[in-house]
């Protein structure tokens, strides 16, 4: 009997428990707010704000305002410098640095003891429960994870604090069991130079049996090739011939997709979207024919959705199909009602299955086109489909207004392969997004308020010299797809001369 075999029977009865998402939705919920009330009724934001006396989502949702981060960065600020039952019971020493902001400050978000339990790991150990449930053939086990991850960032460490990227906290605080099935080594991965680290763990990981890889489809990609370099392979099955999953999440993998099934050609290769941020672990994909994921609702995570150009909130059970959310979330970490920045897009419930369809602040709507990030990537994966392109990076912003009084979307993108025809690839990517967006349509029509848009190539390597500028290559940090502003652009495009 092979590892995976015997390591499969200890995730039977979780796999039997996720089975409650399917009709228990609400249930599970309530039980988790009631669970973060008591559990934080006596710290001075439960205090305020009446926790011991809350017994219904309505009281809750009466008694305490909807937060950003700037709301609550005072009281993280405190629990950073040592002081007790803030926003949860007890002392906070971890606090996941976080780049999920267009602006140059830093988020630090609290990560308490019971958060890493019974959010992060459990969220972990769910997506191999699931991978394992569809598939029982798996020998995930028996090889080791690739895992790639960010860094401490120690000039940000107070006393009795500590910062880093969530992956590095994750790594730092993981059973050292674990590390026995994992490459590269935790001193490697934890190397804050991306740059150096990616060519340490190629080497590492190269001559393992390497079985199953999570990350960022950007960074890991990148780490891929250089393995491919050190290899001198053609196909990464030939460097590791049991490799069976890719964990993925981050950012979507769609841009991606067609490069990585070029590298890998296995067709026992597997892809599994997950949906895990600074601020906790939220949904996985379940069903690997259907791309959206499963909202995950028995975490210490309660989850409520603000109807995007409303002030309407709801719960998780007031929520309606293929209408555009942002997700606000209260966790075992200490934030309460909180602002993600993230916006999600409903395709069914029982169980609630979501596509994440862009950021509060990653869209344009300088003209009234609502142009979201789900619309932007099914248009980029339609255009290279139809053209032969393969798109590595890519951000757009609005042109207000050039010197022949014209508007419309400029797009700056990295190919990995260009298309023969830039003009064919612009005009099908426009085409296209008019098909997915009447608003964006509308505004097109007969080039009225919008030009076409515009593609703009990027030279090899551009966005991760912009990221290396800003400090902020490997690890977590993403490029901001949309813009409605055009800071991020005017600094690419100036790098691009």
């Amino acid at each position: 009997m092979n590892l995976t075999s015997i390591a499969s029977k200890f995730f039977l009865p979780r796999q039997r428990e996720l089975e409650r998402h399917f009709n228990e939705a609400e249930a599970l919920q309530q039980n988790v707010l009631a669970h973060l009330l008591e559990r934080a009724k006596d710290t001075e934001y439960g205090r305020k704000h009446l926790f011991s006396i809350t017994k219904t989502y309505d009281d809750f949702a009466r008694n305490n305002p909807v937060n950003t981060y700037e709301e609550l960065k005072g009281d993280i600020d405190r629990m950073r410098q040592g002081e007790l039952d803030v926003l949860w019971p007890g002392r906070v020493k971890w606090y996941a640095k976080s780049s999920g902001t267009t602006n140059d400050k830093s988020k630090f978000i609290p990560v308490s003891p019971e958060g890493l339990k019974r959010i992060h790991y459990q969220g972990g150990a769910d997506v191999v429960a699931i991978y394992l449930q569809n598939n029982p053939r798996s020998r995930i086990f028996d090889g080791r994870a690739l895992i790639l991850g960010g860094s401490h960032a120690p000039n940000y460490n107070l006393p009795g604090s500590l910062v880093g990227d969530l992956s590095a906290i994750l790594i730092e605080n993981i059973n050292p069991l674990v590390n026995l099935l994992r490459v590269p080594k935790k001193e490697t991965a934890l190397l804050s130079d991306f740059e150096v680290k990616r060519d340490r763990i190629a080497r590492e990981a190269m001559n393992k049996n390497v079985t199953n890889l999570s990350g960022v489809p950007s960074w890991m990609l990148s780490v891929l090739n250089r393995v491919m370099e050190l290899s001198g392979k053609q196909h990464l099955e030939e460097v590791w011939p049991n490799l069976e999953v890719f964990f993925h999440g981050g950012v979507a993998f769609t841009p991606y997709r067609e490069q990585y099934q070029q590298l890998i050609t296995s067709p026992k290769m597997h892809y599994m979207e997950t949906y895990n941020a600074s601020e906790g672990f939220f949904g996985l994909q379940n069903d690997p024919n259907d791309k959206s994921m499963m909202l995950m609702l028995d975490y210490d995570v309660f989850y409520e959705f603000q109807e995007m150009g409303t002030d309407n909130v709801v719960p998780l059970w007031g929520v309606e199909p293929g209408k555009n959310y942002a997700m606000l979330i209260s966790t075992s970490c200490g934030l309460w009602r909180y602002m993600l920045g993230d916006t999600v897009m409903f395709t069914q419930t029982n169980p609630y299955k979501f596509i994440i369809s862009g950021r509060t602040k990653y869209f344009i709507n300088a003209f009234g086109e609502e142009l979201i990030q789900d619309n932007a990537e099914q248009g980029l994966a339609y255009a290279c489909q139809h053209t032969g392109a393969q798109v590595l990076e890519y951000t757009a912003a609005p042109v207000f207004m050039d010197a022949q009084a014209k508007c419309r979307h400029q797009w700056l993108i990295e190919f990995a392969k260009e298309p023969a025809d830039l003009a064919q690839f612009a005009a099908t990517l426009d085409r296209k997004l008019q098909e997915l967006n009447s608003d964006y349509e509308a505004k097109r029509y007969k080039d009225i308020t919008l030009q076409q848009l515009e593609v703009v190539v990027a030279r090899k390597g551009l966005f991760n010299d912009w990221l290396k500028s800003r400090g902020k290559l490997g690890g977590q940090h993403k490029v901001p797809r949309l813009s409605n502003e055009r800071k991020t652009i005017q600094e690419l495009l100036a790098m691009n001369e």
